[in-house]
């Protein structure tokens, strides 16, 4: 796959709390997640995008989602190659994969290798560091 480069969005901490909800901040800038099963998006079908809440950047199409079970929305693949970024996580006593928006920075979740073909991987990815848009198909253009 091809990788795009990815305009960056840098802001001050002040900047990213005026902006972002308080739960959006606790996500996306200070690395948290939400408890399963209670954010947006975890069981929603309809056709689309979703883009980052902190940037706006393009993350993920919604033909790309799955019912993981998990309790998070969870995609097979990124928009683009470039669209996330990879980061190893060994909080909580486990070895991760953190995932982040290669715009912004802005924790994401993060990418396991239980997903379905084509790609085998499972991005768990929190509601709340999300938005979207929807449109008449939800997939690639």
């Amino acid at each position: 796959m091809t990788t795009h480069a990815v305009e960056k969005v840098e802001k001050s901490e002040q900047e990213w709390r005026e902006q972002l909800t308080p739960e959006q901040y606790r996500i996306l800038r200070e690395h948290g997640t939400e408890r399963p099963f209670t954010g947006p998006y975890w069981n929603s079908n309809e056709p689309g995008l979703y883009r980052c809440a902190g940037c706006n950047a393009p993350l993920f199409y919604s033909d790309t989602k799955f019912d993981a079970g998990c309790g998070w929305p969870s995609y097979f693949e990124p928009v683009t190659p470039g669209a996330v970024t990879e980061y190893r996580d060994t909080s909580h006593g486990m070895v991760r994969t953190e995932i982040r928006c290669a715009a912004c920075d802005g924790h994401l979740g993060h990418v396991f290798p239980d997903g379905p073909k084509p790609t085998g991987l499972r991005y768990c990815i929190n509601g709340y560091s999300m938005v979207f848009e929807p449109n008449r198909t939800g997939s690639h253009p």
